[in-house]
């Protein structure tokens, strides 16, 4: 059997084309379909769509158990600037009734603004004094109330199909891209050999 240029040619053409599409299908059932559909009696739906619970499970152990812990919250609140944060809320919690007792003949005038403020300052130094008992609380409170893997794992199941696919896009198409690339260029090379031990095999040279 005679192996032509056209052989040379057409055949590593042919399997980079099937390689490149193949890929590209390959690609796009990640997701698609995202509903399940019928095709010649065979349920098909994308890998995505299919394994969104247990995607969501691995997702929320991975997150809970080593990503976001109870510490980690709980050190966010001690990143908190919380002298502001409570000078702020009793300003707000204060001032009615301060004006309330202001409007008293006698008590109204013992309330000049300096004594308030340093009410006030002692009311804020008092809980500051105990901050190490409020994050206590505040741990024992978030670990008994928030479960990481359940809210993560919560959030994943009910997340959009089409949402993940314009995620995983947006986050990874270059790297997508390229494995369809890398699909055309094997089914070429792939379609060289082949042509290559016809050539061995006959005995032929091309022309």
């Amino acid at each position: 059997m005679d192996v032509t240029l056209t052989t040379w040619i057409a055949v590593p053409l042919l399997g980079g084309v099937i390689g490149y599409v193949t890929n590209r299908i390959a690609v796009k059932m990640i997701f698609r379909p995202i509903r399940p559909v019928n095709i010649l009696g065979l349920k098909v739906q994308g890998l995505i769509g299919r394994r969104q619970g247990d995607l969501a499970k691995s997702i929320g152990d991975v997150v809970g158990d080593h990503l976001v812990q109870h510490e980690d919250i709980v050190q966010g609140f001690r990143n908190v600037d919380l002298e502001s944060m409570l000078g702020e809320v009793i300003e707000k919690g204060l001032a009615p009734k301060v004006e309330q007792l202001r409007n008293l003949p006698l008590i109204g005038g013992f309330l000049t603004p300096e004594r308030i403020d340093d009410l006030r300052g002692a009311i804020i130094q008092g809980i500051l004094d105990h901050k190490d008992l409020i994050l206590e609380r505040l741990e024992q409170a978030v670990e008994a109330g928030i479960d990481v893997q359940k809210m993560v794992r919560e959030k994943v199941e009910a997340f959009p199909v089409e949402r993940l696919e314009k995620l995983v896009l947006k986050v990874a198409s270059r790297e997508l891209r390229a494995i369809e690339i890398l699909g055309g260029l094997l089914g070429v090379l792939i379609g060289i050999g082949q042509v290559g031990v016809i050539w061995v095999i006959s005995g032929s040279t091309p022309s």
